[in-house]
């Protein structure tokens, strides 16, 4: 396979406008997602998991070091890096159906072919029939669908998921990490797969949907550890596996202590 993203001795620190107080968020990142690979990041609250992929996106810039997406530096945000957050972000004053075409529809794609392609993501990812809906007649599972549609119909090379499922009840997460899976390519061929770059509080998910997991230490975040999820695809069959149970007992004892002097610190 080759490089999709590839970050190279990145540091981040934050300079307060109106006191001029630096925090450091991340200092001396190395890391190399390859085409068609799901990678998980995990770690102690304030870390900097989602300061991590707002650069890959292009919504941050480094304070050094370099950020490339197919081997061009990534300077600015772009359709080729698609992006999922926790809030949904949809537009209130707009439908399910206008909402999955934004994209196609900013980059002058034909009606009829916009038509064509929201109602084909809108089937995929289970919306058929809220076509007309707006998101406050949806449920927090629903908007996140009609997020994820929304994302996909500007054909993304490349998907950057911020804790996407982390205001939903547990239920509704599950049946959304199968659904994102099966969106992915879980059960084909290899190649048929986005890369992905995936930040979650959730061990348990992390290990579940990943090929790799990296675990982030405190502030400021440096990769502590590259966890390797050698579990079958697909994953559904291995949700409650003791081999699953392992590595997310694994990971957990990487962050304890870590996690806990966070709390403290808040």
């Amino acid at each position: 396979m080759t490089d999709s993203i590839r970050i190279e001795d990145v540091s981040k620190t934050y300079v307060s406008p109106r006191t001029g107080e630096r925090v450091e968020a991340l200092r001396g990142i190395n890391l190399t997602i390859q085409s068609h690979e799901f990678v998980a990041i995990v770690g102690p609250s304030g870390c900097g998991k989602s300061t991590l992929l707002a650069l890959v996106a292009g919504l941050l810039k480094p304070t050094s070091g370099r950020i490339f997406f197919d081997g061009v530096t990534v300077s600015r945000p772009g359709p080729e890096r698609g992006v999922l957050f926790q809030d949904y972000a949809l537009f209130p004053w707009l439908t399910v159906q206008d909402n999955v075409e934004f994209g196609p529809r900013a980059r002058s794609i034909a009606a009829e072919e916009r038509r064509r392609i929201s109602q084909e993501l809108i089937r995929l990812v289970g919306l058929c029939g809220f076509e007309d809906k707006y998101p406050s007649e949806l449920s927090g599972g629903m908007r996140q669908r009609c997020a994820l549609a929304r994302m996909l119909a500007n054909e993304p090379k490349v998907w950057l998921m911020d804790e996407p499922f982390a205001a939903v009840d547990l239920q509704t997460r599950m049946l959304l990490q199968q659904e994102l899976l099966r969106l992915w390519g879980d059960d084909r061929e290899i190649l048929s797969r986005r890369p992905v770059m995936f930040v979650t509080h959730g061990i348990e998910e992390a290990v579940f949907l990943a090929d790799r997991v990296l675990v982030l230490g405190r502030r400021p975040g440096r990769i502590k550890a590259t966890i390797e999820i050698d579990l079958d695809r697909p994953r559904p069959p291995h949700r409650n596996s003791p081999a699953t149970g392992a590595l997310v007992e694994r990971i957990w004892r990487l962050i304890r202590d870590e996690a806990a002097e966070a709390i403290a610190d808040e």
